[in-house]
């Protein structure tokens, strides 16, 4: 009897190319999510869509799997009588925000009323899942000083949707323990937080880097590592272009003096030029 061939699948790799095909290659805003980020280049060239980073269909998959959790989080909230909202009734789409003419915006995982710590305040409701490594991290630290990112999202949500109280979940992916924290609403940091989207927005041109190092860790890791450090060019497409800019609700192009959609923005055009800086990471 031939032996049934154990690796390398068939079935498994399409299942990871069906992944892959269905990404939606760029985000139109800069997510809320992302604001904590320290290196404010990073930020910019994801904004401008410099770099399109390839995510694997597994590690597509593993994405799915945290997004899935949530449901899980919202129902063991509901089991022990916290009433948790998070979905707007009419559209069926989480609850967010957007500013900027619609360049900075995010969405929250729910609101809760009735968490036990205290029952009369409405929570914002954060959910994330961790590794072991991370998770023990956590538990040590807090949220502020092992997930700096998930602090700051927190923050700049109660601030945009009036809360002044965010109830942090988190599991644990290899032991499914859970660990939760409250974090309180700090608008000194949401200012900032806010001006530094603006200031991404707004600038023609790629902030200073991080690090000059590419091989410190935060740049060696960095989805645009290729651009910034090592010359590879920035994608062509309109927001790499020297004649595009972000307006009130929508992007415009100088050259042929119109608002571009999402489609036409990711196509370009024959015209394109390179943002000076980018130009000069090209050679």
């Amino acid at each position: 009897m031939v032996q049934i061939p154990s690796n390398n699948s068939l079935t498994v790799q399409a299942i990871y190319d069906t992944y892959e095909a269905g990404r939606e290659p760029f985000r139109p805003h800069l997510g809320a999510s992302l604001i904590g980020r320290e290196c404010e280049r990073e930020l910019w060239y994801t904004f401008r869509w410099c770099s399109a980073p390839f995510h694997s269909g597994r590690l597509l998959r593993l994405f799915e799997t945290g997004q899935l959790e949530e449901y899980r989080f919202v129902e063991n909230l509901r089991s022990v009588g916290i009433e948790v909202h998070d979905f707007e009734s009419e559209t069926g789409n989480q609850f967010g925000f957007s500013d900027m003419g619609g360049h900075f915006a995010g969405s929250i995982d729910g609101a809760a009323l009735g968490i036990i710590e205290a029952p009369k305040t409405w929570h914002l409701l954060e959910f994330k899942t961790y590794n072991d490594k991370r998770f023990e991290l956590l538990k040590k630290h807090g949220v502020q000083m092992t997930s700096p990112e998930h602090h700051a999202q927190m923050v700049i949500y109660m601030h945009y949707l009036g809360f002044t109280r965010a109830f942090y979940l988190a599991v644990n992916k290899n032991t499914d323990e859970l660990y939760s924290e409250r974090i309180r609403n700090d608008s000194a940091l949401a200012g900032l937080l806010q001006q530094k989207a603006e200031r991404i927005i707004v600038a023609p041109c790629p902030p200073i880097r991080i690090s000059s190092d590419p091989e410190w860790w935060k740049c060696k890791f960095c989805d645009h590592s290729a651009v910034c450090h090592d010359g590879f060019p920035a994608e062509v497409q309109c927001r790499t272009c020297l004649h595009c800019r972000p307006d009130d609700g929508c992007w415009l192009c100088g050259e042929h003096r119109q608002k571009l959609s999402y489609k036409e923005q990711l196509r370009g055009c024959l015209e394109h030029q390179f943002i000076l800086e980018l130009k000069e990471s090209v050679g």
